[in-house]
């Protein structure tokens, strides 16, 4: 019986390297093959293309563009994208997915220059092109940015002489508008210039990129140092450095600050890249960095002003990341807005005060911090899950309006300028 097996294995490598199979195929080859509920292998190769593939009893195993990749049937199936499982037009899926056998395996599967088929046991067509499949791969996606950017100190944001749009040519130009946008999504912050110095100006700025997001603040906000709300905000104190909105369960994407009037000293605008200082703590301590990532924190607003009565709570980990990727997205911190930490064991908690106080480190560096001053006819925009902003101390009476934009808006205008948003 040994015997026989061995001959049958030698047969068969025999066969796979007379019809040109990669050494990766080969080294994949799995001898269980050999044996009863064994696991069937199909091979082939295109040496121009660099590409092979193995059809494994569970899953779909291709090499190609230096990737190796792995696919579900089931997955395989259900993203087909002919007329009857994809409109085209709508760019939605037709085919229902529950429908699908979750045992499902391909009859066959043929290479044709950069097309895979694969026909199921109904007799079902489904084709792949290899590049699509790359982009569209775990594996594939595992190598992508979502969303380029370019991390910044003081030093190298101003070395870096990011230009400020007009306000005409924002309004009224797409050239400006995507100038504008890719600078922000480039960077987390960006200005725009020459605004007349009114509520309704701003206004309409903001409406040129998005839908304004309304919140117990109102859609456009308007304030001065008078305490009308209960928020520190509202009163001449510095703010150290922080993110807005921590308490709501998604934190508001962009805000727009224009400094109406201000008669009398200080209150200059810190602005520091909170993805700049994790990426930091990611080379110099990355078990803490992953512990900002997992655990769960409690952000607490609690309001009894006049009429405006409020109680909001926000969850969500400090750094936000994809978890395909590692890449970071969101950084919610407010040291103000925390409330309660009861959410993890006390072992957890020490150790969470310990990567916190690394990541706070970072933050407060000087040499990460931005200083500007606001003042009418300069807007500044900025993006509230990245770029954390502060103020000093000031005198005199300070007008100040602005609101808070939908995230997902900002970034549709962006794509539709062709802008990688």
């Amino acid at each position: 019986m040994w015997c026989h097996r061995l001959s049958h294995l030698q047969s068969r490598l025999q066969n796979l390297l007379r019809r040109g199979v990669t050494c990766w195929a080969f080294q994949q080859l799995n001898f269980k093959s050999l044996f009863p509920l064994a696991i069937h292998l199909h091979h082939t190769a295109s040496e121009s293309l660099n590409c092979a593939w193995q059809q494994h009893e569970d899953h779909f195993e291709l090499q190609y563009a230096n990737t190796v990749m792995r696919f579900d049937y089931v997955w395989l199936r259900d993203h087909c994208r002919s007329a009857s499982c994809y409109n085209s037009k709508t760019h939605q899926r037709s085919l229902d997915t529950a429908s699908v056998d979750l045992c499902i395996k391909p009859k066959t599967i043929r290479l044709d220059e950069t097309t895979l088929f694969f026909t199921w046991p109904d007799g079902h067509v489904t084709k792949y092109d290899l590049d699509w499949l790359v982009r569209n791969s775990y594996e594939g996606q595992k190598q992508k940015v979502i969303q380029p950017r370019i991390l910044w100190n003081a030093e190298i944001y101003q070395r870096a002489q990011v230009p400020s749009v007009d306000f005409q040519s924002f309004l009224e130009t797409n050239e400006g508008l995507k100038n504008f946008l890719q600078n922000f999504l480039l960077y987390g912050i960006a200005f725009v210039e020459n605004v007349p110095p009114t509520q309704e100006h701003t206004e309409k700025l903001a409406e040129r990129i998005s839908l304004i997001r309304e919140t117990i603040y109102g859609r456009m906000w308007y304030f001065t140092s008078d305490f009308s709300r209960g928020d520190t905000a509202y009163t001449k104190l510095a703010l150290d450095r922080h993110t807005d909105t921590t308490y709501f369960q998604e934190p508001c994407g962009i805000q727009v600050f224009h400094c109406l009037k201000h008669e009398g000293t200080g209150g200059r605008t810190l602005l520091v890249d909170g993805f700049y200082a994790a990426e930091q703590v990611l080379q110099k301590a990355p078990e803490e960095f992953e512990l900002l990532t997992k655990v769960p924190l409690k952000h607490e607003y609690i309001e009894n002003v006049g009429e405006c009565h409020n109680h909001m709570i926000g969850v969500g980990p400090v750094l936000n990341i994809y978890p395909w990727n590692k890449e970071l997205y969101l950084i919610r911190y407010n040291n103000y807005d925390r409330a309660v930490i009861n959410t993890v064991p006390y072992d957890v908690v020490h150790r969470w005060y310990t990567a916190h106080r690394t990541l706070t480190v970072e933050l407060r560096r000087p040499e990460n911090e931005f200083w500007v001053k606001l003042k009418p006819g300069r807007v500044l925009f900025i993006d509230n899950w990245r770029v954390l902003h502060g103020r000093e101390s000031f005198t005199g009476y300070r007008q100040l309006c602005g609101c808070y934009l939908t995230r997902d808006d900002v970034l549709n205008t962006a794509r539709l300028l062709g802008l990688q948003a």
